[in-house]
């Protein structure tokens, strides 16, 4: 790929029109694209947390939670990745790496994932939770 910059206007170019050219033509811009975005507006993503008991605070850069484990959580925030915590059952990850920020919220999900049966867990704010009915329900 030829990347151009002229007048402030970023050209990406390929060589030829092989499948595989125009596959990483469409890649690398959009990859760019996505530099720039995150640069002008901080990608975020926002989880949240469900369960009685379950919480998370801010130290310093550190997030801890209590998840119904015998010990809190803590996790290190990641360079580049900032964590904001505006009440205890919510999580924002904030960062201009798309990739980052989506990674990062994906490992802190993995702390204590979504539970089918009652609701327990963290979620994306836009993940909506199919429940299960149990034992009762199997009449």
């Amino acid at each position: 790929m030829k990347i151009t910059l002229d007048n402030g206007v970023i050209t990406v170019t390929r060589p030829d029109d092989e499948p595989y050219n125009r596959s990483l033509h469409g890649l690398t811009r959009t990859l760019i694209n996505n530099m720039i975005h995150g640069v002008k507006e901080e990608y975020q993503r926002e989880l949240q947390i469900n369960g009685v008991g379950y919480r998370a605070q801010k130290q310093g850069t550190k997030l801890v939670m209590n998840l119904g484990y015998s010990h809190p959580v803590e996790m290190e925030a990641p360079a580049g990745i900032t964590f904001d915590v505006p009440n205890p059952n919510t999580i924002i990850v904030k960062g201009i790496d798309k990739e980052l920020v989506g990674q990062t919220a994906a490992v802190i999900r993995t702390k204590r994932p979504p539970e089918v049966y009652r609701g327990k867990g963290i979620k994306y704010a836009e993940e909506v939770i199919r429940r299960k009915e149990g034992k009762a329900g199997k009449k």
